[in-house]
């Protein structure tokens, strides 16, 4: 039996303009799906006084998002291969939304769990693989890094637009003060922006996005579409992990992953060791969400143009060199000192998203079971989202004060540097027949 290797060529009969507007309503899905998830990049202060938790019962909700993801991204990927992307999108994205409604009660501890419960099954389950697949399968064989540097930085630029506007929520209900229940009314006027955007980008995807499209190259060899569902997911699981650059894409998605997620405590790091007030820390940590843009679209054309392992390579040690740089700088530095750390952190960071997908092609994972694939991928590149939270948490309780913080980044960063030589020795599989 021949099994086609995915090539990932947009087929002659879509136009450019469909293609692109596809594109776009995925990444108007992708912007709004995940700043629910993780208020606390702008907002941990004000979350933790508003719902009355800890930074622990934090952690412990962004462990089980974490384990959702982990568990789903297999499943993810098998209901990518066999079901309809538009359904998938148009449901997760509107359950978010409408989860989010019931987040802005600020419900007790045990709703919050279950509203983290939901919100994972949403991402992770439903929502990621499909997303994943059909913007590999819009882009040409030669398109993938700025079709996915552009899937990221334009998930991060509706992102950074959502964010400016909850930042400038938050500070109209803060003022000059420093009023901790004027914060928390207007973080609960935030919660309700985020649930709005996710509501009617689910309308907009139901409205126009086209399953044709999204799906022109996802068409099953007649030969095994009847098959046994068991043994043919078996087989292709096989294949799958048969194939060495796949696993060197795991180590690069879960180092590079790893950097990303050292952004999120960025906001309580400028707080807590340089003073900075919740107003210059959100600021800052917004400011980086609009740099998005440029790592994810300026590395994604830049990779195409040279190649996109090297320059992912490069942009984890950057990456790694700015964490460094923003953990150790005197404790006195200005805000526009840490703003510039910042920024440089923002921009690889985000090309490291950008990138780390645009490999895929080069795997070569044969064009049923790309979804599979990725759900594999993802299993093992998305554990951080399991287990830097208890790092994080173990590590602040061992080493109080900045040290624990430091030590933290100090751990992110080094695994940034093994990332970035997984991804200079990283060569795409020669293509062959199964």
């Amino acid at each position: 039996m021949t099994i086609a290797v995915n090539s990932t060529a947009a087929p002659a009969s879509v136009s450019d303009k469909a293609r692109y507007f596809q594109f776009a309503l995925l990444l108007l899905a992708a912007g709004a799906i995940y700043p629910l998830l993780y208020l606390r990049q702008n907002f941990e202060h004000t979350l933790l006084l508003g719902f009355n938790i800890t930074s622990k019962d934090l952690g412990d909700f962004n462990s089980i998002l974490g384990l959702i993801y982990v568990s789903t991204y297999i499943p993810s990927g098998w209901l990518a291969d066999r079901f309809s992307p538009k359904k998938l999108i148009v449901f997760s994205v509107g359950a978010v939304g409408l989860l989010g409604l019931w987040y802005s009660t600020f419900p007790g501890y045990y709703a919050q769990m279950t509203i983290f419960i939901g919100w994972g099954l949403c991402a992770g389950l439903t929502f990621w693989a499909s997303l994943i697949k059909s913007v590999n399968l819009l882009g040409g064989k030669d398109e993938q890094g700025r079709f996915f540097g552009v899937l990221d930085g334009g998930r991060g630029l509706v992102e950074a637009v959502l964010a400016s506007a909850a930042v400038a929520i938050f500070a109209y209900y803060m003022g000059t003060g420093s009023d901790e229940q004027l914060g928390i009314q207007g973080f609960k006027v935030v919660i309700y922006m985020y649930s709005a955007a996710c509501i009617a980008i689910a309308l907009l995807v139901a409205l126009f996005l086209d399953n044709e499209i999204v799906s022109a190259n996802d068409a099953v060899d007649p030969a095994v579409a009847n098959e046994n569902i068991v043994r043919r997911t078996w087989d292709d699981l096989v294949i799958i992990f048969s194939i060495p650059q796949v696993w060197v894409m795991m180590l690069i998605l879960l180092c590079g992953y790893m950097q990303f997620w050292a952004t999120y405590s960025v906001s309580s790091f400028l707080q807590e060791h340089y003073k900075e007030t919740a107003v210059v820390a959100a600021f800052i940590t917004m400011t980086k969400l609009w740099m998005r843009p440029i790592g994810g679209v300026g590395g994604g054309f830049l990779a195409d143009w040279l190649s996109r392992p090297a320059v992912l390579g490069s942009a984890m040690v950057l990456a790694s060199l700015a964490l460094f740089g923003f953990t150790y700088f005197p404790a006195n530095a200005g805000a526009f000192i840490l703003l510039l750390f910042v920024i440089v952190l923002g921009i690889s960071t985000y090309a490291i998203r950008g990138l780390y997908w645009s490999i895929l092609d080069d795997c070569r994972i044969p064009t049923r079971a790309v979804g599979l694939g990725i759900g594999v991928i993802s299993m093992v590149g998305y554990t951080p989202d399991i287990f830097l939270p208890q790092i994080n948490a173990a590590l602040v309780a061992a080493y109080p004060g900045v040290a624990g913080a430091q030590y933290y980044f100090d751990f992110i960063a080094i695994c940034g540097l093994i990332g970035a030589v997984a991804a200079f020795t990283f060569r795409p599989r020669k293509p062959k027949a199964n």
